[in-house]
Order: C-alpha cells, then sequence, then structure tokens
C-alpha cells in the first residue's frame, strides 16, 4: 500500500472513541461493545475526541499487538499518516505497545483492557454478547490503569501479589491474590462486571474468592479446572515503571536528512525552553528513554512530517531502547497537555492571564484584574479552584509563632506582618453547610532555622489533631504565598526580609527599609520587603521606602490608582513617619540618597502571556519499592480517589496531596516528602517553594472539588465500598446447577453449603441471582460444542434469533441491562421511554447497578437521579 492509496474508510466527526481493526490491509471498524478489548495478534487505530475551552482536541493511536506482523503495523502506521492529513494535521500521534501503553490511551478504559490470544489472520472475530462457551484464565494487572491478559490454564500462572478472573461463560470467578490491595480487588471486580454486563448480557455470575479457606465450594470449582495446585505460590512481580528521576533526565534532538543519512543532534538537556523549537524543522525529545516526543514544525517540510514515526523508532533502536517505548508525535501550535509540561515555560501569544484584559498605557502593558464575585464560589466550584479561593476570605484567624520550638499566641494587632527569622501557624475556621472547616497554613521564613521548620510542621499536627484530624494542611514558603492566605488578611500582609516579631530581637531592625507593594484590592495585595537600593524599584508597581524621618510612596508610571490607594493601607502598617507620594521622573535627591544612589532598574513593560501549564493533573504517588513512582490519571474524576491511595493533584500553582482515609502509614507519612520529591524531580525545573496542601478524604474544600467535574459530597458516605460491592453480586445458600463438563467430571445439582459466589457467609437469596441459573441445560455452558476451540478465543455459540433473551422482556415492560444501558433512541426497544430507561430494568438489576432500590433512587433530589443515571449509561 503506497501513501497515495485511499484505502481510508468514512471518519465521522464525533466526540468519544472510534476504532478500527486491520483486516488485510484495510480498516475495519470494531463494534462499540468490544472496545476495551485488542486481539494480541492484531493492529488497531483509535480515534479519540473530546470538547477543550479552544473547541475540541484530537488523539490518534495505533495500537501494536505482541504477535502482529511486520506489514500489520506498518499499514497501521500509514494509516496514521493518512488519517493525520485527512484530519487537517491536528490530531496527536502516539504509537502503543501492547503492555505499554500511555496513560492517555488507558484513560479511554475505565474498566480495563482485555488482550485476547489470536487475531483475524487466525480467524478470531470480536464476538457478539451472550457467548458462554467460553474457558480462558485472565491475568489482571493495575490499581489505576487495569489490563488483563489472557495466560495459560494453570495455577503455574499465578502469583500472590495479582488477581487473577477464571472465566468460564455462565459463571466469572475472581481470585484475589493475598498481597492484593482493596484497588486491585475493586479494579478487578469492576472488570468482571464489565465482561458479564457488555459480553455476556448481565446474564453471568460472579464468585470472589478473597481467601481460599473461606470459598471451598468456589475453589473446587477451580480445582476442576486447573488441576490441583502442587508447591507454593510465586511472589508478588513487582511493576517495572519509570521512576520520576529517570523521566526528569529529558533531552532535545534536532532531527534532519544529510545525504540520505539521518542526522540526530542534541540541542539541550533540562530545564528546556519554548524558544529552542523552531517552526522550520523537526525535533526530538527524550524523555529518559520512558517516551519519546517528536515535534513537527509549521514550516518544516511534507516529506520530513512523514517520516515522523519512521524516525522515532529509528531513534529507539539507536538509543538501544524497547521497542515497546512509547512514541507522541505532535504538531506545532497542538502540543499536547504532557508536552508542554517538560518546558520550564510554556506560553501562547497574545492572551491574558486568568479573567484580565489588556490595556496599555504608554511603554507599561498591564493586565486589569476584572473582579469576581466570591459569593459564586459555592455555587460555581470550578471557579473556586481556578481562583485558588476556598471561600470569601471572610472567616475567623488564630496565628501562633513557634518560639523556643513550641506554639506562642501573636499579638492579633499585629496579624499580618511575617518575618523570614520565624515560623508561623495560622488557622483558618470557615462556615460550609452549617458546620466549621479549618485550613492550617504552616508559613516558613526563608531564615528560619531547620528546628524551628520541623517544630512547625510537628506543632501543625498536634493542632490539627484537637479539630479532629479534620484540616486542611497547607505548607506555605515565603513569598510563595497562596491567593488565599492574602485574602484573609485583607490587604494587610507584610513580609520582612529577615529579624523576628519576638519580644527579645537579636539585632536591630534596620533603619532603612524598601517594600514591593503589589495588588489592587484587599483579596490580592501583599508587601514585600526587598533590598533598599534603586535597582529593586520596577516601573510597573508602587514601592514604600521608609527612613527615619519620612515614608515614601513611589509610584512606577505603569502603576494604577487601585494600586496606589492598597500601597497608602500598606503604608501606615510599615510606618508611623510622614506620608511623601512620589511619581517616577519626579524623585527629590534625599530619595536617592537614602538608596544609595541612581541605578538601572526594570522599566520595561511585564509581558502578560498566558501560561498554559495550569491544566491540572492527577498522579497515584507509591514509594513502596523504594524508588518514587508516580501514575497519572489522565481524564480524571472524583472515582479515581480511592480510600487506600494518596494521590497528587499538580494545579501548577499549587501541589494538592489527597489523603484516602485506608492509605497506608509510611506513604501517609512520607506525603509531604513525595510533593517535594515531584517538585524536584519536575523535567521543567519547578519551583520548589510551590505550596503544598494536605486534603483528608471526606473533608475537601473546593478550591480542591472545584478541579474535578461533577464532584459529589456525599460519595464518601454513599458510595460502595468493595465488600458491598461483593455483597451486592447476590448472595446465595444453594446453586440448583453448575455445570463444569471437564474430562468427564461435573459439578451437578450439587449444594454449595453457605459459601455463595459472592464469596460471603450470609444465606439471602438473590432474585437477580435465582433468574441467572434459572435456565437449566439450556444455559448450562459446556465445552463439548463442536465450535469451542480450547486453545483460542473463537467463542463461535449457536447464533441468536431474534427472539434472543437479551432482546425479549423479563417480564411486564422490563428489559435486561445491556439493552437498556449506553443506548440511543433509535437502539432501545419499541416502547420504551428514552427518559426513564431505569423504569424498564427488573428490581434487582436496578439494585445492582445504583446500589439502592428503586424507591430509594426516586426519593433523592431530582439533580442526584440525573446524574447517576448519566454515570450508568441511563441518561
Amino acid at each position: 500500500m503506497t501513501d497515495g492509496d485511499t484505502n481510508l474508510p468514512t471518519i465521522e466527526r464525533k466526540l468519544g472513541l472510534q476504532i478500527w481493526g486491520i483486516e488485510n490491509m484495510k480498516m475495519v471498524p470494531v463494534p462499540e461493545k468490544a472496545y476495551g478489548t485488542f486481539f494480541e495478534g492484531d493492529c488497531y487505530i483509535i480515534l479519540h475526541t473530546k470538547r477543550t475551552s479552544r473547541g475540541s482536541a484530537v488523539d490518534l493511536h495505533y495500537w501494536i499487538g505482541r504477535d502482529s506482523s511486520q506489514d500489520e503495523q506498518g499499514a497501521a502506521a500509514v494509516f496514521v499518516t493518512q488519517l493525520d492529513t485527512a484530519l487537517g494535521g491536528s490530531p496527536v500521534q502516539h504509537r502503543e505497545v501492547q503492555g505499554h501503553e500511555s496513560e492517555t490511551f488507558q484513560s479511554y478504559f475505565r474498566n480495563g483492557i482485555i488482550y485476547k490470544k489470536g487475531g483475524v489472520a487466525s480467524g478470531f472475530k470480536h464476538v457478539e454478547t451472550n457467548m458462554y462457551n467460553i474457558k480462558r484464565l485472565l491475568h489482571v494487572k493495575g490499581k489505576k490503569h487495569v489490563s488483563a491478559t489472557e495466560v495459560a490454564l494453570s495455577w503455574d500462572s499465578f502469583n500472590k501479589g495479582d488477581v487473577f478472573l477464571l472465566d468460564l461463560g455462565k459463571v466469572l470467578i475472581q481470585w484475589n491474590g493475598p498481597s492484593c490491595s482493596i484497588a486491585e480487588k475493586s479494579r478487578g471486580l469492576a472488570l468482571a462486571r464489565s465482561i458479564r454486563d457488555s459480553e455476556r448480557g448481565g446474564r453471568a455470575q460472579i464468585g470472589i474468592i478473597d481467601n481460599e479457606r473461606d470459598s471451598p465450594d468456589l475453589m473446587q470449582i477451580m480445582r476442576m479446572v486447573l488441576g490441583e495446585r502442587r508447591g507454593e505460590l510465586r511472589d508478588a512481580i513487582p511493576d517495572t515503571k519509570a521512576d520520576e528521576l529517570q523521566k526528569a533526565n529529558v533531552r532535545l534532538y534536532h532531527v534532519y536528512e544529510k545525504d540520505n543519512d539521518l542526522v540526530v543532534q542534541e540541542v539541550a538537556t533540562r530545564p528546556l525552553t519554548q524558544d529552542l523549537l523552531q517552526h522550520e524543522d523537526c525535533y526530538i525529545l527524550d524523555q529518559g528513554g520512558f517516551k519519546i516526543y517528536v515535534w513537527r514544525g509549521k514550516a518544516s517540510s511534507p516529506e520530513e512530517k512523514k517520516a515522523a514515526f519512521t524516525r522515532a523508532v529509528g531513534f529507539i533502536q539507536a538509543k538501544g531502547y524497547p521497542s515497546s517505548t512509547n512514541v507522541e508525535v505532535i504538531n506545532d501550535g497542538a502540543e499536547s497537555a504532557m508536552f508542554k509540561q517538560l518546558f520550564q515555560r510554556w506560553t501562547e501569544k497574545n492572551e491574558t492571564q486568568g479573567l484580565g484584559k489588556v490595556y496599555t498605557t504608554g511603554k507599561i502593558a498591564k493586565v486589569e484584574q476584572v473582579k469576581f464575585d466570591t459569593t459564586q464560589l459555592h455555587a460555581r466550584p470550578e471557579l473556586a479552584a481556578e481562583q485558588r479561593m476556598v471561600d470569601d476570605a471572610s472567616g475567623e484567624i488564630e496565628v501562633w509563632r513557634i518560639e523556643d520550638l513550641q506554639m506562642q499566641p501573636v499579638n492579633p494587632k499585629t496579624y499580618g506582618q511575617f518575618y523570614g527569622g520565624d515560623c508561623y501557624l495560622v488557622l483558618y475556621t470557615y462556615l460550609r453547610s452549617g458546620r466549621p472547616h479549618y485550613i492550617l497554613y504552616m508559613w516558613q521564613g526563608r531564615h528560619a532555622s531547620v528546628d524551628e521548620i520541623t517544630a512547625c510542621a510537628l506543632n501543625a499536627i498536634e493542632l490539627d489533631k484537637k479539630y479532629g484530624d479534620e484540616a486542611v494542611q497547607v505548607r506555605v514558603t515565603m513569598g510563595k504565598e497562596p491567593r488565599h492566605f492574602l485574602a484573609i488578611f485583607k490587604g494587610k500582609l507584610v513580609i520582612y526580609e529577615g529579624g523576628t516579631s519576638r519580644a527579645q530581637k537579636s539585632a536591630p531592625e534596620p533603619e532603612i527599609r524598601l517594600f514591593q507593594v503589589r495588588g489592587t484590592d484587599e483579596v490580592n495585595t501583599k508587601a514585600t520587603e526587598v533590598p533598599a537600593r534603586a535597582s529593586s524599584l520596577n516601573s510597573n508597581d508602587v514601592f514604600l521606602l521608609t527612613t527615619s524621618q519620612v515614608c515614601y510612596l513611589w509610584c512606577g508610571k505603569g502603576c494604577s490608582g487601585d494600586e496606589r490607594e492598597m500601597a497608602k493601607m500598606v503604608a501606615d502598617i510599615i510606618s508611623r513617619r510622614d506620608k511623601h507620594t512620589i511619581l517616577e521622573g519626579q524623585e527629590p535627591a534625599e530619595f536617592w540618597e537614602a538608596l544609595g544612589g541612581k541605578a538601572p532598574y526594570a522599566s520595561e513593560k511585564r509581558f502578560q502571556e498566558q501560561i498554559t501549564h495550569y491544566q491540572p493533573r492527577l498522579f497515584e504517588c507509591s514509594n513502596q519499592t523504594g524508588r518514587f513512582i508516580m501514575t497519572e490519571v489522565v481524564g480524571f474524576c472524583q472515582e479515581d480517589l480511592d480510600e487506600d491511595d494518596v494521590m497528587l493533584l499538580d494545579t501548577w500553582e499549587e501541589i494538592f496531596l489527597w489523603i484516602g482515609k485506608a492509605s497506608n502509614a509510611q506513604e501517609r507519612n512520607e506525603a509531604i516528602a513525595s510533593a517535594k520529591e515531584y517538585l524536584k524531580t519536575h523535567p521543567a525545573g519547578r519551583d520548589l517553594a510551590t505550596p503544598i496542601i494536605l486534603v483528608k478524604q471526606g473533608y475537601e474544600p473546593l478550591n480542591f472539588t472545584g478541579w474535578f467535574n461533577a464532584w459529589d459530597p456525599y460519595k464518601w458516605s454513599d458510595g460502595k465500598s468493595y465488600e458491598e460491592m461483593k455483597n451486592s453480586l447476590g448472595d446465595v445458600s444453594a446453586i440448583s446447577e453448575i455445570k463444569v463438563d471437564l474430562n468427564n467430571l461435573s459439578l451437578n445439582k450439587r449444594a454449595l453449603s453457605t459459601t455463595s459466589l459472592a464469596g460471603s457467609g450470609t444465606a439471602n437469596t438473590s432474585s437477580e441471582y435465582k433468574s441467572h441459573f434459572s435456565h437449566s441445560d439450556s444455559n448450562s455452558y459446556s465445552n463439548s460444542n463442536s465450535n469451542y476451540n480450547s486453545n483460542s478465543n473463537n467463542y463461535n455459540s449457536h447464533s441468536h434469533s431474534p427472539s434472543s433473551p437479551a432482546m425479549v422482556p423479563n417480564g411486564e415492560g422490563i428489559y435486561s441491562r445491556e439493552v437498556l444501558m449506553h443506548r440511543t433512541v433509535d437502539e432501545l426497544p419499541e416502547g420504551v421511554d428514552p427518559t426513564k430507561k431505569e423504569c424498564y430494568l427488573s428490581d434487582a438489576d436496578f439494585h445492582d447497578i445504583f446500589g439502592k432500590s428503586k424507591d430509594e433512587f426516586y426519593q433523592m433530589p431530582k439533580w442526584k437521579q440525573q446524574n447517576e443515571k448519566k454515570q450508568f449509561g441511563l441518561f
């Protein structure tokens, strides 16, 4: 196939996911029900489109199965190049290799990815639902990104640390290794339920083995399928992931051809700056061998652009990196968030920062701050997140200074004055929904001793305990105070470079001091002491110069009236002397004399380019293996915060650490160290003084929840735990029939004592469970069907007639879940009201999906009903 071939199928311009397999060198659509399932012998093309604030973002992936042929891999690469051209060169392109997929790719399949043996060349097809003639063992790995690989039906495939799923068509048995975490078990169960609902039409039962001794009957079925187990199980296999130190090792290479040879020339190492990328050229950015980016300049030649993947693969080979190394090809002007974050500063031209709008005064360009209505913060949590504001800053404040390693109350008259030689604790209390919430700021002076900084942290823990461990803890480094911290001091925040506010001062205060004042109102104003010399001045700001006789208010040409007014208020705090306002260019000789004489200072306009780093990123933190490893969750939502996690949310201006209730003590204790390590190893050379905010599960402030779409404050009280999900599967004391016809062995019409397929010990019989097993021989699953090949996944079962159970109501107006979930109006059975899909579910299906009865559901507020219906594809 040449580049000139037009073998592209019709591409729909629609949001969401579209997947094609490569069959006979052509792109063939994969049925939606099979999304997330990939044959190891094949290659696939994946197109994903999502809405953004600027319109839409398109990602184009080609996926390489471990057993796919070179021809198929080549065809997939060419198709991606052609698709890129057809879509106007806007997509970010990715090369994905089985088992080493990018976080972006994995984010499309929230329930996990399943790898099946075989492929199209072997006659295998993506099957439709209700295929029960199956016998396979899936090895499930991962907490945030789940993948399931088909492995040999043998105890030798098992280990102590992972989840394994024995799939027997009508029964799925989930075996959880003794070292599995709750999150791994939950993700395994989500995958099992996904197989049950999408592949089996909801007509399969899930059994769970958490402890082999407690599940003798399920273990008997496993032994019948796998044989007796001999010897000990293997230990858990640690994931081989790149650590943050490896990812921080970024290098930029200029790539070009010379005399038919590919020349790769190193241009720069960390930290990288945006101006290194020239529009006429192509570049390769090597992120420590973890990932390879190819950047294609707007003015580079078409030949260079087409050769992007070839060059990346050639680079991987030349460097001796694994062939599975991830590749991302990006176009000049359409860079991905992940790529931008590798640079020290990435700006989009002609945009203002935040809510500002540009205007010009002479040579000094300023951004006029548009005031936002603080009363909107609760109604619009996304505004709270953007503005970094928890509330309107009208709460109560208490301040302590660390003195002799203990907390000493600060005189309320001096609240807002912080000295660089001290450490302070600031407790902010505010009401939300009628109950108090707490933020505990730990302010660390630049010249404070290590002992004082340590004592500050220890006292913060004690103070937090006093308030029931509910406080949000914020580490504040001098000079990097977050916006809310500024707001709570109502424009009276003054930062002194050194010294102390203690009664016994070790050194006399300097006679001449210079303060830079920035801010336009009580919410955003701060005065910071700077060296008292002329070179510290800046035409964009107001400065206060205090001497023994007078206090000068020096107004730069670029400052606004609001800034001058705020400076006057601060001047009354700093000095009791007479105030003299002087304009830039009209300074008296005494002014320059106090500063040690005239000197050049910053007088150029302050550029206000939009820094686009603000796109938030969520990571799972782990250092259990002794290496600092972070797993990114792309397209994150509240569901990604698991109780046993420590998660890091990076919003660029601030770092949030979310601590789950069941997280292990070591990771909790080392959370702050992990955040510091993250900043230190960040490829963009981040500011180590970035505020770090500790948030505990159940006590999340608005400036945290606002980064999540549709945050549910009741999730932690109403959400299902793993045990609740397990119990909702159906708890049964006897099974009328399970037939496993393997080597003439059967378990037939056997009472399974008190152990249920859900693996717990009570004896309530679920109507849902009975319905799954009420069909006798017709729904038994057997290995005797001549179409079944035990070495493959070609599950050619008896074809379904139009009266297939999946499409026939189970009673008066009752339909099975797969007929209703994620269906358009046209796909629904005749007579079904598309606005009330949930009404047509059986009571058992309804309870399993929503975790509550229909009566309980309809008692909820309408908005909450709609949210849950959207969540489960019934809206």
